[in-house]
């Protein structure tokens, strides 16, 4: 694993309220993010500083803060927006709270797989606009890695969606997923991510939905037999700038984070990607049944959630997905 960077300059240091460096001053900026410093996320992050620093010529470091150290996602969004922290790792779908078209993005089986996503968020003339969108709220996207598709861990097999009758599924709570297990027949249970393992552990629920690299890095093994290939949600993870701190670097540092992002987002990729083909393995050495339900009715139940969309944003995401789709 690669060497944390850590804060070296002693001026122009960035605060937790802001950035107060001038242009070509050293700066030092932080980065917040949900998952723990064994996850693949840590990695990415860590390459992302060791690239910032090197190709700002050391002005630039970055400070790592895994596991919400400094809140969850959404706090830690919003203090990105007003300035107040540098960078965070942010799905698009997560951003629908802001900018609630976006919830689509995040939507089960609204992608076929993450190629699919991009080429709608980059190809078609709605997803260009968002980052546009987005940097009017204080977003400025540096870069979007994979962050793994989303599967059903529980304590007793899903051969089929009527084994997710009555099922007490842990989701984070985002409307996305707690719908997800609602029209699946499940009884969606919110709670916040660290308290996931202990909770699968003594049974208070009956299993969760994650992408294979997090079960991995969570050991979600050791409290749940089963292993439901569900497939039904593409993560992405957006590396998010303020562009109130973006906006105070020069234009070298500028790009120098920026090219930084996009390569740690490329290896972000390739890693969770390089999991997925060797994680069932491993999780059936642990023990673990792995299944693969039917996922057409687990897609036919979701179904409604489109039409419910389409009724209240119109049906310029939907087209581009469909646009974007090969």
């Amino acid at each position: 694993m690669r060497k944390l960077m850590v804060a070296m300059a002693t001026a122009g240091v960035l605060a937790m309220t802001g950035m107060t460096a001038v242009a070509d001053d050293n700066v030092s900026l932080k980065i917040g993010f949900q998952a723990n410093n064994g996850s693949k996320e840590y990695e990415a992050a860590e390459l992302f500083a060791e690239k910032a620093n090197e190709y700002s010529n050391g002005t630039i470091t970055i400070e790592i803060f895994p596991g919400g150290q400094l809140g969850d996602d959404r706090a830690m969004v919003d203090q990105v927006a007003a300035g107040a922290l540098d960078l965070v790792f942010a799905e698009t779908g997560r951003l629908g709270l802001w900018e609630p078209e976006l919830e689509i993005f995040s939507y089960p089986f609204a992608f076929d797989d993450f190629d699919h996503m991009m080429r709608t968020l980059t190809e078609t003339e709605y997803g260009q606009g968002i980052a546009a969108r987005l940097e009017e709220k204080g977003w400025k996207v540096l870069a979007d890695a994979y962050n793994g598709t989303r599967q059903t861990t529980s304590n007793k097999a899903i051969e089929s969606i009527d084994d997710m009758k009555g099922l007490k599924l842990r989701v984070p709570n985002a409307d996305a997923n707690l719908a997800f297990a609602n029209y699946s027949g499940a009884s969606a249970t919110p709670m916040p991510f660290s308290e996931v393992y202990l909770a699968l552990k003594t049974n208070a629920v009956d299993g969760q939905e994650n992408p294979l690299s997090t079960i991995d890095a969570q050991k979600f093994y050791e409290v749940q037999g089963y292993c439901a290939l569900t497939g039904h949600i593409i993560n992405d993870n957006n590396y998010i700038m303020s562009t109130i701190v973006y906006d105070k670097l020069s234009a070298e540092q500028q790009e120098a984070i920026t090219k930084a992002a996009q390569e740690a987002a490329a290896f972000h990729t390739e890693a969770f990607q390089t999991d997925e083909e060797t994680l069932l393995e491993k999780f059936e050495a642990e023990g673990m049944t792995i299944t693969t339900p039917d996922r057409e009715a687990f897609r036919e139940a979701c179904a409604p959630m489109y039409d419910e969309y389409v009724e209240k944003y119109g049906d310029a995401a939907v087209k581009a997905i469909e646009e974007a789709r090969e």
